[in-house]
């Protein structure tokens, strides 16, 4: 296979596999069954594209590939009479999907708050059922395409731990019977937490990819930004949806100025703040504003959301308010501790109060066993050791950094400030 259709491949299946994935469920009501089908028509392109080239519309021809898998699939099993009595029932209707108008007739009656099947796929992956570190590495695997080792990385988690969480979450699914439909009620209310911190997570991956050769996906920040949006709507008491969506707009916002010409990776505090998205950062705001106004108890995504709006109001890195993104880092660690928010409170201590203050906490928390293969602690104590003067221990630190990182462009990025504290 040519490098380059691989590689198309690669990029269309990372993109659509998600809503293939979540079509095929709809149809099929089963969600391990809708990603079996959608890798059948993976495996389709991978035979035929590089034989027969690219299609017009690459999304189309998978999408299309794995709808009639998965009406072969109906029809087996109707054969069989192995299929579910609400399937049964629904047999003719999905067999009819390709009347698109005759569909969405369909889902009216049926009066789904959510009209959308990527988030049917969510709700679905996040059912009560499954325990919640289950809800979300499957969520995050079937919705945004994520391998098991990007999910790992996310979690701070052995990678085979989490292949186990998503083999085992939906096999569970299926013994359990979970339809594939859109909860409502207090059912909703009890699923939304699941639900915001797959979105959360998504977006993080987008925002700074794990793995690859770039350093942001822009198309899943953008995918996960446009399911907070709808979450934020489908739910307009909850506070954490609106302050999630602030978030997420609020760090969009900046997304074009963290990479240059070359896709290289810009530090915050050395972007061209011009290039910052002014209505992204006007739509986070009056998120955050909505969120605050439910809740004057702000809870995570509205604490992040705080913090990143210190950002946005800086006209440049000089005039942040450091001091207030400390006192709000410690804020979020006692709503919701952890050893990374721990790590991005000495970063703000740094800027506030001096490195050695911030070098304090990072020394502490180089003892962590959750962080021992996170490359931003060592980059972290880099970047406070330089700043001390200390540039052997810096360079040092760096090139851990550098060893960890999963990311092409971020390593090249620690390899060059290492080379940068070289000894003369």
């Amino acid at each position: 296979m040519h490098s380059s259709t691989h590689d198309a491949i690669a990029a269309v299946w990372r993109i659509e596999s998600a809503k293939v994935v979540a079509t095929v469920a709809r149809m099929v009501r089963d969600v391990a069954v809708a990603e079996e089908l959608a890798q059948e028509a993976l495996v389709a392109a991978l035979e035929r594209w590089p034989r027969d080239g690219l299609p017009d519309r690459p999304g189309a021809w998978l999408m299309a590939t794995a709808k009639n898998r998965a009406l072969d699939h109906l029809r087996h099993q109707q054969m069989l009479a192995r299929k579910h009595e609400e399937l049964g029932r629904d047999l003719e209707a999905q067999e009819a999907l390709i009347v698109p108008d005759f569909t969405d007739a369909l889902d009216a009656v049926r009066q789904d708050e959510i009209g959308d099947d990527l988030l049917r796929l969510m709700f679905t992956a996040c059912h009560p059922v499954l325990p919640t570190e289950a809800r979300v590495a499957l969520t995050l695997r079937l919705l945004g395409g994520l391998t098991t080792h990007e999910i790992a990385r996310a979690f701070l988690v052995p990678e085979p731990t989490i292949a186990q969480r998503i083999v085992r979450a939906k096999q569970k699914l299926r013994d359990a019977r979970v339809p594939f439909e859109a909860p409502r009620g207090e059912q909703l209310q009890a699923r939304l937490a699941s639900v915001l911190e797959v979105v959360y997570l998504v977006f993080n991956e987008g925002y700074t990819a794990t793995a690859g050769d770039d350093w942001t996906r822009p198309a899943l920040a953008e995918e996960a930004l446009r399911l907070a949006r709808m979450l934020a709507e489908l739910a307009p008491a909850a506070a954490e949806a609106h302050a999630l969506a602030a978030l997420l707009e609020l760090q969009a916002s900046r997304l074009d100025a963290r990479t240059d010409a070359q896709g290289r990776p810009i530090l915050l505090a050395r972007q061209d703040r011009s290039r910052w998205d002014r209505l992204l950062i006007r739509r986070g705001l009056a998120a955050l504003a909505r969120a605050d106004a439910l809740s004057p108890q702000r809870g995570p995504y509205a604490l992040q959301a705080a913090i990143a709006a210190c950002h946005a109001r800086a006209a440049s890195a000089d005039a942040t308010d450091w001091p207030a993104i400390a006192s709000l880092y410690a804020q979020l660690g006692r709503v919701a501790p952890s050893p990374v928010v721990e790590l991005n409170r000495a970063v703000a201590v740094g800027m506030a109060f001096g490195p050695a203050e911030g070098l304090a906490i990072v020394e502490r928390l180089l003892e962590d066993k959750a962080l021992r293969n996170y490359q931003w602690l060592p980059s972290i104590q880099g970047d406070l050791l330089a700043r001390l003067g200390r540039g052997d221990e810096a360079r040092a630190a760096f090139e851990r950094a550098a060893a960890l990182a999963g990311n092409a462009r971020e390593k090249a990025l620690l390899l060059e400030r290492a080379k940068g504290l070289a000894p003369r």
